[in-house]
């Protein structure tokens, strides 16, 4: 009977062990209006017919981090569950005067500037607790930005393993060219998270992040 004890409370540890392997946490992060929300909406409906949260054309329409606990995704042969966890547009500087431009009043405008300043907050906090990130950048615009280095620096000092994501190729502007050379060192993946667009590839790259966050 010891021996049965024993044996199930090892094989209780070897499961939790494996199940933890199994689970990744998956941060998305970029600048605002890259497309996060998009991708963790389209993720969230190709495996589980449900989107994360709304998109808009205004600026921080996400203000705060938001997440999906268990997300089944399969390619190939191999199957991986992923916590997914979207996160606020990082920016430098948050100006509710910017808002005013989409025709928000000055109020509700203030309102969204504060509440976009503390949802960078958490989402820098958020960095704690993921075990891989997906940088999504906007293909039309110029990557060698303050914005995006400091993104990117903040996850190579915390030895976060990252996968790029150049988002909008169906953009006429788009030029993933742009974001290989400015970020020569990481994989970078065009896709176009509206339409699904190379959603295949950037599962493929997705798993080989997963390999490289689980060792």
């Amino acid at each position: 009977m010891v021996i049965r004890i024993i044996r199930n409370f090892f094989s209780r540890i070897f499961s939790e062990m494996f199940k933890s392997k199994k689970n990744i946490s998956l941060g998305f992060y970029g600048p605002p209006n890259a497309g996060k929300t998009s991708l963790a909406n389209r993720i969230c409906k190709d495996w589980t017919g449900e989107e994360i949260g709304t998109v808009s054309r205004v600026p921080h329409e996400t203000r705060k981090v938001q997440f999906r606990e268990k997300v089944d995704i399969k390619y190939k042969d191999n199957q991986l569950s992923f916590k997914l966890v979207d996160t606020p547009g990082i920016a430098t500087k948050i100006d509710y005067e910017d808002f005013l431009k989409f025709k928000l009043k000055k109020k509700e405008a203030q309102s969204r500037a504060k509440e976009a300043t503390q949802g960078i907050i958490d989402a820098i906090k958020w960095l704690d607790d993921v075990n891989a990130v997906v940088v999504v950048l906007d293909s039309t615009e110029n990557p060698y930005s303050q914005v995006n280095i400091t993104i990117i620096g903040n996850l190579v000092a915390r030895k976060i393993p990252v996968l790029i994501v150049a988002n909008k190729v169906d953009a006429k502007k788009s030029d993933i060219k742009k974001i290989e050379a400015a970020f020569p060192e990481y994989d970078v993946v065009g896709i176009s998270a509206k339409y699904g667009t190379n959603m295949e590839e950037f599962y493929e790259s997705l798993f080989k992040l997963a390999k490289k966050a689980r060792k």
